[in-house]
């Protein structure tokens, strides 16, 4: 098999791969790799010694490539599909680059903040960067609220994008720490997302590993 993606399918940026993996109906192996084994870890950081998940290996070309965004970028270059992720118009683009950014960089990754800090002994753990977490998260909320009425059913329109394999699993987590609320062009757009086979797929996946997340789940996760 030429492609081989190495991730953990409870991870939301290995989700995002998998999405777009799926999406297009792509060919490839799966490589698990446990970050708590001293094993695995060992040998995934002799393919990135960072030691960050996914990344993806194309051995037709010799080629390792890191970070979520850039793996979907790289499928649309040279493994394209039916679905074009990186819209062909450069300022629908610019605009799907842009909330995927935001889906990283101002969900799910102060989601992250919020879900390690239960992991901390006490006396060790940071309210304060929490609190900060779950009001960047809700600022995002916002202005995605105010984004999603352009009336597509997507992140920029009527097709389906890097943003949106972005937002699935990011909103997915996020919503548990920090519910959607009053949101409800947000909400509806998730539940869009929920619908849709390819994130459905990787969410079934990944209910083997839900006993690690320290947060509750909602009655609505089952």
């Amino acid at each position: 098999m030429t492609l081989r993606l190495y991730y953990h399918p409870f991870a939301s940026f290995c989700q995002k791969a998998l999405i777009a993996l799926y999406e297009n109906g792509t060919k490839f192996e799966k490589e698990l790799v446990d970050l708590g084994d001293p094993d695995s870890r060992a040998a995934f950081q002799k393919v990135w010694p960072f030691a960050k998940f996914p990344v993806l290996r194309d051995e037709a070309r010799s080629v390792t490539v890191p970070e979520s965004s850039v793996v979907i970028d790289y499928l649309q270059r040279h493994y394209p599909g039916p679905v074009r992720l990186i819209p062909e118009d450069p300022e629908v683009a610019m605009r799907a680059h842009v909330l995927d950014r935001v889906f990283d960089n101002y969900v799910a990754t102060p989601l992250t903040k919020i879900v390690t800090d239960h992991f901390r002994a006490e006396g060790r753990r940071d309210p304060e960067g929490v609190e900060q977490a779950r009001a960047l998260i809700a600022t995002s909320y916002k202005m995605l609220d105010d984004e999603l009425t352009h009336g597509g059913e997507w992140a920029v329109g009527d097709a389906l994008t890097l943003a949106d394999c972005a937002a699935a699993p990011a909103l997915f987590y996020s919503n548990i720490a920090v519910p959607f609320g009053e949101h409800r062009n947000l909400a509806a757009y998730y539940a869009r997302l929920a619908s849709r086979p390819s994130f459905a797929r990787a969410v079934d996946e990944a209910r083997p590993y839900r006993h690690v997340f320290p947060l509750e789940w909602p009655a609505s996760y089952a």
